[in-house]
């Protein structure tokens, strides 16, 4: 039997993962590194870390299954990230990340040059902070001898790639989000690249996800124990892959992705954009189609950070009682009323993309009173975060999107508690899936396809199987139809104030 290797590699860590070609689970691994934060707002990484702890794993990997068969690797990770390499294909600086806010002036030069409703036009999308080519401006600003030696710019998957192949390329998805890239035409915009005062050449040539675009390297083979001359595809970026790996491959099937950050996913046919740019319109990992997707950068993040800075006692109860403290969290939720008694959240730890493009966007909890407790505040922070991608989920139904099944995967997915949250304030069912890998199984589903194991896209969404189905709490809808309107009053009534006090902690 032939198996297909899928490499995420993700803002805390790199996952590889093993699939036969029935799409069921064979193993897996993860290996973590640094996220370095020099300043307040700035995230990046060092490119070397990725390359030691991928090829640690698949040698990992490989050794736990060595009479397998590896038909093809499929590539996914972190989006937008800057990777700048010189002439010889060195690393110049550490990849400035996706969630790093520095450029918020470099956004709006963009906006300036072009003009905001031309450029969305030719990209589909603003020139959000979190985006590539306002990297590339502040870098060229701020570090001008770094700028002059660059003579590669790569995303952080295709880094990878270039480790394991030698080769130099990219894919639709993940080039859609570079502010760099005619969405509608699938390639490079010279007109923007031109117009940025860039070389074309530093750009890679790009692909259809499914397609070829190099093979393992000897060196590579060595290290790892991987066959020389093994398949790697294109790829996608994670959520064009994660929504692959659910098979949200057609209209009508939409996914929730509950990680670090919280996105809604929904296949189109053709090229669809919010005439605001609220949403992000990028090209699908699948041929001849594209997506629309709504990201808020906190939403397993929120949570994360509650049980961080408030969840030290849950931490020892989980000990104690051999659970996880997201466990113990939801638990005590439970005892508080659906809308918390008032207490509401705004999850914008690190600023907000959808609806709002917003760096300056802050974390608030609303209505707290001599009555609130830790539950309140628990329950608070699940029913923001649920609220937030409500949202994105308006936006789409505004836009005419047709949505028939909703379909979540990533870590928040297992709290069943707080999927009633999220299924009641969507109104609509949500089922979970069997594979609940994410982006890692999608890149593992793309390979197979790029190699013939699967005939087509279609093929391979047939593997996907749903497991559970969640449906609507009715007292917890009444109560959500109240609050949900005074979440986004709540917002536009302090926007101001997020700008000012970020000006008064500046100085």
């Amino acid at each position: 039997m032939s198996y297909l290797l899928g490499i995420d590699l993700g803002t805390t860590g790199v996952k590889v993962l093993l699939v036969d070609k029935n799409g069921c689970l064979v193993d897996s691994l993860t290996r973590e590194y640094p996220l370095l934060t020099p300043r307040p707002g700035w995230a990046e990484q060092n490119p070397a870390d990725w390359k030691e702890n991928t090829l640690i794993a698949l040698r990992e990997i490989r050794e736990r299954n060595k009479e397998k068969e590896i038909a093809a690797i499929g590539l996914t990770g972190q989006m937008h990230g800057a990777v700048l390499l010189d002439g010889k294909g060195e690393v110049i600086r550490p990849a400035i990340l996706w969630c790093d806010q520095r450029t918020d002036r470099e956004s709006e030069e963009i906006h300036e040059i072009f003009g905001y409703e031309k450029f969305l036009s030719i990209t589909g999308n603003p020139a959000l902070t979190g985006f590539t080519a306002p990297k590339i401006l502040w870098v060229k600003k701020n570090e001008p001898e770094n700028f002059k030696k660059i003579s590669r710019i790569l995303l952080p998957k295709d880094y990878l790639r270039f480790i394991l192949t030698g080769d130099f390329f990219s894919d639709v998805s993940d080039a859609s989000g570079t502010s760099l890239f005619e969405v509608g035409k699938r390639n490079w915009s010279q007109e923007i690249i031109k117009g940025l005062q860039l070389k074309s050449e530093w750009l890679p040539e790009v692909k259809e996800s499914v397609e070829v675009t190099g093979r393992i390297s000897r060196e590579v083979a060595m290290i790892t124990g991987i066959k020389q001359g093994t398949p790697v595809v294109a790829g996608a970026g994670d959520q064009a892959a994660s929504a692959f790996g659910c098979g949200i491959i057609e209209e009508g099937i939409i996914s929730v992705t509950l990680g670090t950050s919280g996105v809604i996913f929904a296949s189109t046919d053709s090229m669809k954009r919010e005439e605001k740019g609220r949403l992000h319109s990028f090209c699908h990992a699948v041929r001849g189609k594209w997506h629309l997707m709504g990201v808020m950068l906190s939403a397993g993040g929120s949570f994360r950070w509650l049980r961080d800075t408030l969840g030290g006692e849950e931490k020892e109860i989980g000990k104690k009682e051999g659970i996880d403290p997201y466990q113990v969290l939801t638990r005590q939720a439970k005892e508080v009323p659906a809308g918390s008694e008032g207490v509401i959240f705004l999850p914008y730890l690190a600023g907000e993309r959808t609806p709002h493009q917003d760096p300056y966007a802050r974390g608030v909890f609303f209505g707290i009173s001599l009555k609130t407790t830790k539950a309140h505040l628990i329950r608070s922070v699940l029913e923001g975060i649920a609220f937030g991608l409500n949202d994105s989920l308006k936006l789409m139904k505004e836009m005419g999107v047709k949505i028939e099944e909703v379909r979540i995967v990533g870590g928040g997915a297992r709290s069943v508690f707080w999927k009633e949250i999220i299924s009641s304030v969507f109104e609509l069912p949500i089922y979970t899936l069997k594979a609940e890998e994410g982006s890692s199984y999608g890149a593992a589903l793309i390979a197979g396809v790029g190699s013939g194991i699967f005939e087509d896209e279609k093929e391979a969404a047939k593997v996907v199987k749903i497991k559970d189905k969640t449906q609507p709490v009715e007292k917890y809808v009444k109560a959500y139809r109240k609050i949900y309107p005074f979440f986004g009053e709540l917002y536009h009534s302090l926007k101001k104030e997020f700008r000012q006090i970020s000006n008064i902690v500046e100085v």
